[in-house]
């Protein structure tokens, strides 16, 4: 009976020891290439996902603001509405020409051709107009406006002295700034913003550009001192 149950134990301990034989010996799986999670397609510093990658960088001729975006200011105040519309026809025509295109202008328009001074704005280089709208010529009875339009060199002289030499930025146009015209006389800016006046006169539509003048139109007829 002893020898039996020698041999069960003996055969016991031989069985447990090939298990933990086999334990021992046993390899962890080594992942194939294919499974690996390190491919170049899929790394973080691979160039096609990389940030600084020329196709997605911030700073890339096709992401950067074009130049020519903010290169020009538009024009500013209230009344740049009423022109809106004729803002790119009047860009390339001489100021002379331009006049005539902005119904908010016709009143002036009319006056120039009957001052004969059309040509002379159109061939001008590099001058400012402070243009008197519609609303500023309708402020003088009709009686005088008659009177005015008849008599050529008192039209020739008052509208000369809305002429400028010089494109004129907004920003030249300072507190106590002092403008040479055409005419002979000055012109002084007051104010500033949406309050900007020349003279007594408030600008309404401020750096409208034609081929060869800065436009800034006003609500008053400047007549000089």
């Amino acid at each position: 009976m002893k020898r039996v149950l020698l041999a069960a134990a003996l055969a016991l301990a031989a069985g447990a020891t090939g298990t933990a034989g086999a334990a021992v010996h046993t390899r962890t799986p080594v992942p194939s290439p294919e499974e690996t999670t390190s491919t170049p397609e899929m790394s973080p510093t691979s160039p096609e996902m990389s940030p600084t990658s020329p196709e997605m960088s911030p700073t890339s001729p096709e992401m950067s603001p074009s130049p020519t975006a903010t290169a020009a200011a538009s024009p500013s105040g209230p009344g740049c509405s009423a022109i809106e519309g004729n803002l790119a026809e009047v860009a390339d025509q001489p100021v002379g020409t331009a006049l005539s295109k902005i119904s908010e202008l016709s009143k002036l328009s009319e006056a120039v051709k009957k001052a004969g001074l059309q040509e002379k704005l159109d061939s001008a280089s590099d001058i400012t107009v402070f243009a008197p709208d519609n609303k500023a010529f309708d402020a003088i009875p009709k009686e005088a406006q008659d009177k005015l339009m008849a008599n050529k060199e008192a039209l020739t002289k008052l509208l000369s002295y809305h002429v400028v030499m010089g494109k004129k930025a907004p920003s030249d146009l300072v507190e106590g700034a002092t403008l040479k015209t055409m005419q002979g006389g000055s012109l002084t800016v007051k104010g500033s913003g949406e309050n900007l006046t020349i003279n007594d006169a408030k600008i309404v539509c401020g750096g409208v550009k034609t081929s060869n003048a800065t436009v800034y139109i006003v609500d008053k007829i400047l007549l000089p001192h």
